[in-house]
């Protein structure tokens, strides 16, 4: 059209027909603006519209306008592609931003952590709350902090028999079920550090008790020593994550089963008796023995500790026995040696009177506890008679009571 008019406008008359006239022949009305021909003419909106429509028509698979065969837009609704307006193509990037939206917006809980990548890389950390990241240049995971994850060890899993079987410190075997419960700290760290964080955590658990458990002896572990023994272990796997910076924070581990291996051996008692037994079994009885041994020598030192505490005592009383009776004996031959000293020094002085006074008080001690009687030899006038010459002082020392 714009050949044979010299321009877009049809505006051109070297055929001898009005620009009008050759708008007409195409169905649209109106095409001219003047009788005359000579000025140019605007094309209808709806021819623009239809023509773009034709074009993506076609650059969708539809048909044309020359497979309809029909000039007018009616045609081509019921044999062409799929209609598309501007209200459809409105709607689709309408969906479009909606689903860009919803990609690209998420929220993290308090119990959450997330990471932002940029492209793959780490990008930044999300806080608490709504958080952009544009999708699918950055991308965003969130990890759950606060849910306890589980690792069972030791196990039997069918595929090993030996599973869970330890060697102690005093060459003896132990089979230990346990189980290490653990969380993430550090989302970052948990991201990028380990591939696979379960398998990583189980067989650091597992190498970190064969360690405590190599520098252990088997009696105490099945004994008493099963807290000591997790403790221990639960610092050796966190200190060995730590130094990893894997993100991973251990709760605690909990040692389920500690028991001797499951088989039969050949077991020797006292009247020397050979049978087949079970491990377990065999150091069960090996356990009450000790037991038994233990109590028996509890109940020993108990008896010589308290032997041992009487005779200390006896010991004690019997020296102070001694040693009282040897300062009394010692005072005693102090004081006679005083004594006869001042005696001495009294004889000196007057030998007549501390002789007779020597000699009254041993009379007195002589005879001082002896009945007596006492015969006055001149009463009765000198014959003796009339006069019972009789003094009874025993009785009238009782009838005085004693008094002298």
């Amino acid at each position: 059209m714009a050949g044979n008019t010299g321009g877009p406008w049809g505006g051109g008359g070297d055929n001898g027909k009005g620009g009008g006239g050759d708008d007409r022949s195409n169905g649209k009305s109106g095409g001219g603006r003047g009788p005359g021909g000579d000025k140019p003419q605007m094309p209808e909106i709806d021819d623009l519209v239809k023509k773009g429509q034709e074009q993506l028509r076609v650059l969708m698979g539809g048909g044309g306008r020359d497979r309809t065969g029909g000039p007018g837009g009616g045609g081509n609704r019921g044999t062409g592609g799929p209609i598309l307006t501007r209200g459809t193509v409105g709607l689709g990037l309408l969906a479009g931003v909606v689903l860009w939206g919803f990609a690209s917006f998420y929220t993290v809980r308090p119990e959450q952590q997330s990471i932002e990548l940029f492209l793959g890389k780490f990008s930044s950390i999300g806080t608490e709350g709504l958080n952009f990241a544009p999708w699918p240049v950055v991308t965003a995971e969130v990890f759950d902090v606060t849910t306890n994850r589980t690792e069972n060890l030791g196990v039997r899993s069918g595929n090993s028999d030996n599973e869970g079987l330890m060697l102690t410190t005093d060459e003896n075997i132990v089979d230990i079920d346990f189980q290490v419960v653990w969380n993430i700290k550090n989302a970052k760290d948990f991201k990028f550090s380990l591939r696979d964080p379960e398998t990583a955590v189980g067989a650091i658990a597992e190498s970190a008790m064969r360690e405590v458990i190599a520098q252990s002896e088997l009696a105490p572990i099945l004994n008493r020593d099963r807290g000591v023994v997790a403790d221990r272990v639960k610092e050796l796997i966190q200190t060995t994550l730590d130094n990893r910076e894997t993100g991973i924070n251990v709760l605690r581990v909990n040692v389920n089963k500690v028991d001797p291996p499951q088989q039969t051996v050949q077991v020797t008692n006292a009247s020397g008796q050979t049978s087949a037994q079970s491990v377990v079994d065999a150091f069960r009885d090996v356990q009450a023995a000790e037991q038994e041994r233990d109590r028996v020598e509890r109940q020993a030192d108990a008896y010589a500790n308290r032997k041992t505490a009487e005779a200390r005592g006896a010991s004690a009383q019997l020296l102070e026995a001694a040693e009282g009776y040897r300062a009394r004996v010692v005072n005693d031959a102090v004081g006679e040696a005083s004594r006869f000293e001042a005696v001495l020094t009294e004889y000196e002085d007057a030998p007549d009177v501390t002789r007779k006074r020597l000699y009254i008080e041993t009379m007195e001690k002589v005879l001082g506890d002896v009945d007596k009687i006492i015969l006055e030899s001149g009463a009765g006038g000198g014959s003796g008679q009339g006069i019972v010459p009789y003094l009874p002082l025993n009785e009238l020392r009782r009838n005085s009571g004693g008094s002298n």
